[in-house]
């Protein structure tokens, strides 16, 4: 209690009269120490695909998710795009890879609608 009477707030895990830290901060320490940085990280490939493939090949592909192992997983409108993109799968992974230190390590060509799950 204070000399008024009032009782303090503490908060919690703080030492008494510490600053709070800054939220950003807070989550930046809780990512790295739950260990999803890297999923992250995976998730801007699925988020980034039209810019990291291209407008044409953008237009008949949808990214849909990567895979704890590193398999990315694309939807493609037609077979014969599938079979076109399966023989580009290295560039396309140079590509997706550039300079990331979390990498994709296989696509996964799916045949199906683009506008459905």
């Amino acid at each position: 209690m204070t000399s008024s009477g009032r009782r303090r707030k503490r908060s919690m895990g703080q030492p008494e009269g510490a600053r709070p830290t800054p939220l950003a901060t807070a989550l930046e320490a809780w990512i790295a120490q739950s260990g999803l940085a890297h999923r992250l990280q995976m998730a801007e490939v699925v988020a980034g695909w039209s810019a990291l493939v291209g407008p044409q090949i953008a237009a008949v592909t949808r990214a849909l998710s990567v895979t704890p192992d590193g398999t990315l997983m694309v939807r493609v409108a037609s077979h014969t795009w599938a079979t076109e993109l399966g023989l580009m799968t290295p560039r396309i992974l140079a590509r997706v890879n550039g300079s990331r230190t979390e990498r994709v390590c296989h696509i996964r060509w799916l045949v199906g609608p683009l506008d459905g799950p």
